[in-house]
């Protein structure tokens, strides 16, 4: 008995230390291959959305982009693969991908269910309702009795359930597995509200046939933070990922730009020199070299910069910052220091 338990010990962590050196050569794997692989949705204006030549452009994608510069100093080594919701965490774990960089959810069950990290939150987001203009309804609590249409499958149709309930209210949920799904009903008029992430209606609301005809209520029914994906027992990548994010919103926080970049690298300042790395040898304890976060800031900018273009006041979205401001201005977007 006591040597089957001891070869029953034996094999578990001989399987447990395997299964960790197997997952921790990622960043091996991204340098080998000489690209970084990065799961993004499959057409969302402002955060991952590719052109009629397979451009893409968006937050998200910037976001990849980043961890790229980072390691590679070439932002053009993030390759991107388009993931439907319901396959998105499957392929992550199967090694489609190398990072989920997909409007996701942080929740407590992904990580669990999925064997999965959510490293930092890169957006705070939130669920809301938008419907026709001519309902004349300005609140959410106002929507006793409306069809509404949602994708399966998310953390978005569990919030709509746990509204209504909490609300005492009704409603007709109309269902969908895929998110072009959903638009499409919404836009026939199978369905006279639409809920989804406040983010994603913003820039779902560009491609109605009449998006001015639309309304997008201020209520927000949900804790929506969206953040990057990783697989778990793989710390040194998950280190990367989170810091890569860190990395940006310090340099907004320090005024540091992809415009002045140049200049913060003769900066005197200890927590400049320490985040461009001519002081200190952080760097180096990720992995990557010491310019690792001058070289995301130089190719892609800081989390301002990156914001603004995308979904903010430089783009067609115009989202207000919100909840997504640094800390020192109103927000709650807030980094570790780099020291």
């Amino acid at each position: 008995m006591k040597r089957a338990i001891f070869l029953f010990v034996g094999a578990t962590v001989v399987l447990g230390f395997c299964a960790a050196a197997a997952s921790a050569q990622t960043l091996k794997a991204v340098k080998d291959r000489g690209s970084l692989l990065c799961g993004v949705s499959q057409g969302l204006p402002g955060f991952s959305n590719p052109d009629d030549k397979g451009n893409w452009t968006g937050f998200d994608v910037d976001f990849c982009r980043a961890v790229a510069a980072a390691i590679f100093d070439d932002p053009k080594k993030a390759k991107f693969v388009p993931l439907d919701a319901n396959e998105r965490f499957k392929e992550l774990q199967s090694r489609k991908v190398d990072i989920l960089s997909r409007n996701s959810t942080w929740s407590m069950s992904r990580e669990t269910s999925y064997d999965l990290y959510f490293p930092a939150v890169a957006y705070y987001d939130g669920e809301g309702f938008m419907l026709p203009g001519s309902r004349k309804i300005d609140s959410a609590l106002d929507l006793n009795g409306s069809k509404i249409c949602v994708q399966d499958a998310t953390t978005t149709k569990l919030n709509l359930a746990d509204y209504f309930k909490a609300n005492n209210m009704k409603y007709e949920e109309m269902k969908f597995a895929r998110l072009e799904e959903v638009v499409k009903a919404y836009n026939e008029g199978k369905c006279d509200t639409f809920t989804a992430d406040i983010s994603q209606l913003y820039a779902l609301r560009l491609n109605l046939a009449k998006p001015g005809d639309h309304v997008i209520l201020p209520d927000v029914i949900s804790k929506e933070p969206l953040a990057p994906v990783v697989r778990q027992r793989d710390d040194d990548w998950m280190m990367i990922v989170k810091w890569t994010l860190y990395a940006m919103i310090n340099a907004e926080e320090l005024g540091i730009t992809s415009k002045n970049i140049d200049e913060a690298l003769k900066s005197k300042k200890p927590d400049v020199m320490r985040l461009v790395g001519t002081e200190g040898a952080y760097g180096e304890e990720l992995g990557l070299p010491k310019d690792w976060a001058a070289r995301i800031i130089r190719h892609v900018g800081n989390y301002g910069e990156m914001y603004d273009r995308n979904v903010g006041a430089g783009s067609k979205l115009q989202i207000p910052r919100g909840l997504n401001q640094l800390w020192s201005a109103g927000g709650i977007q807030y980094a570790p220091p780099i020291r």
